[in-house]
């Protein structure tokens, strides 16, 4: 008897020897599940790195980790992420964004015409579902899960082309809010990508785990998501590893697009002030756009940015144009943005954060005390009045330890290591489904 226990005792210290000396000096498997984050503004594709255990968030072949959420069609193509996004105000009709504010849901037709008068692109109701009419050399329509899953496809390429492998399987993100519906339709976007989904986690859920907190002793997490167009404050509560989503409040027409659109409202009149006339040709209002959105982000490092932007104004005494030209020389326009303006231009937009807040922590019988940890998500969340507005009222910092743009991503690559069986091994996040949850919305 004691022979045998010693001879199953060699075996296993043989197998442990094996797997140790095969993790040191052979090279790491191949990541197999991506995660995925397909946000509303931006998405972006994590993978798990088996061996080191670390989270790689994959960029594009400019190394850019974050990809526009907008697909464009023009008569020859369709476009994705980046190279959409630089041909929407040149061809608005057809290029598509927010696409997943529509996907899986099911509208009554006058709040679908009210939500899709915010849109150049035409959004269309089949049956109670948003489809978008598309007019190039002819015209058709498109699902909601049709635009998703290009930039899906997009995204799985990227990973492909990163990793040397191909890609079939992933985990995938949505909001704590998603019903049946939309989560399957997003299963549906993925699988035109030719994607399997292993499992689909709530975006809150996944923040947490890019903090580590499914690793640690903490009971009231907030979550706060701000991204380019929507608004997400979750209250989760932790044991042993199980999150349950406890309440959810938030605004889904407030983030960093209204925040650059306060800038670009400013620099329109800044420029009507200077020359006269206000933009009024595509290509300027791009170009002003782009500028005031560069400001923005600079701003978040620095107390004050210049702009230069050049602008074919038809003014009065502008000089004339080229022969058989009609566009005016340019002019320049010049400002120097502080971040105090800034801050004072939408002072009011950053108090809205509060609400959702407030009511999150309502719903769920807490005072702010009682909070564990308060973890930021989305780009937007880097902006200093934003951060100190939350910490003031919390009386602490948040958790700012992830970069606030990749922490959903983050959390969802490290699940997809899980469902791959990567090494070392992690704690799963177990979701406790809530079915009595429903958001608050603040407008």
């Amino acid at each position: 008897m004691a022979g045998e226990i010693s001879m199953i005792g060699s075996v296993i210290l043989a197998l442990f020897l094996a797997g140790y000396l095969g993790q040191q000096y052979l090279p790491p498997p191949k990541p197999k599940v991506i995660g995925l984050d397909l946000g509303t503004t931006f998405c972006s594709v994590g993978v798990f790195q088996p061996g080191t255990g670390e989270v790689e968030v994959i960029g594009d072949e400019e190394g850019r980790k974050s990809i526009p959420s907008v697909v464009s069609f023009t008569d020859t193509e369709v476009l994705s992420g980046h190279q959409a996004q630089d041909l929407a105000d040149t061809n608005p009709q057809n290029t598509v964004y927010d696409a997943k504010r529509f996907i899986g849901k099911i509208f009554e037709r006058d709040v679908l015409e009210q939500e899709s008068s915010r849109y150049p692109f035409k959004v269309i109701n089949n049956n109670g579902s948003a489809e978008f009419e598309i007019s190039t050399n002819h015209s058709f329509t498109v699902s909601p899960e049709f635009i998703g899953s290009r930039l899906l496809l997009n995204m799985k390429k990227m990973a492909e082309r990163q990793l040397g492998v191909p890609i079939q399987k992933a985990v995938i993100s949505v909001p704590a809010e998603f019903d049946e519906r939309q989560r399957n339709y997003t299963i549906r976007a993925a699988n035109l990508a030719g994607l399997e989904i292993l499992r689909v986690i709530n975006e809150p859920t996944a923040a947490a785990m890019a903090y580590g907190l499914h690793k640690v002793d903490v009971f009231n997490v907030l979550v706060v998501d701000l991204g380019g167009g929507t608004l997400d404050v979750s209250l989760l509560n932790k044991q042993g590893g199980m999150f349950l989503t406890r309440a959810m409040a938030g605004n889904n027409k407030l983030g960093g697009q209204d925040f650059s659109q306060r800038l670009l409202q400013y620099a329109v009149e800044r420029v009507r002030q200077e020359f006269g006339v206000p933009p009024t040709l595509k290509e300027d209002i791009h170009r002003l756009r782009q500028s005031v959105e560069a400001a923005k982000l600079n701003l978040t490092l620095h107390p004050s940015v210049s702009i230069r932007v050049p602008l074919h104004l038809h003014t009065a005494d502008s000089s004339a144009p080229p022969s058989g030209s009609s566009v005016p020389k340019p002019v320049v326009f010049q400002a120097v943005i502080t971040r105090e303006l800034f801050e004072e231009l939408n002072e009011d937009l950053f108090q809205k954060i509060l609400a959702p807040v407030k009511t999150v922590l309502a719903e769920g019988l807490l005072e702010k005390e009682d909070v564990d940890e308060i973890v930021l998500v989305g780009g937007s969340t880097r902006i200093p009045r934003i951060r100190r507005l939350i910490s003031e009222y919390f009386g602490k910092q948040p958790n700012t330890s992830v970069d606030p743009d990749l922490a959903v991503v983050t959390g969802v690559a490290i699940q997809a290591g899980i469902m791959g069986g990567s090494w070392p091994l992690q704690v799963s996040a177990i979701e406790i489904p809530n079915r009595h949850l429903r958001k608050t919305n603040f407008n």
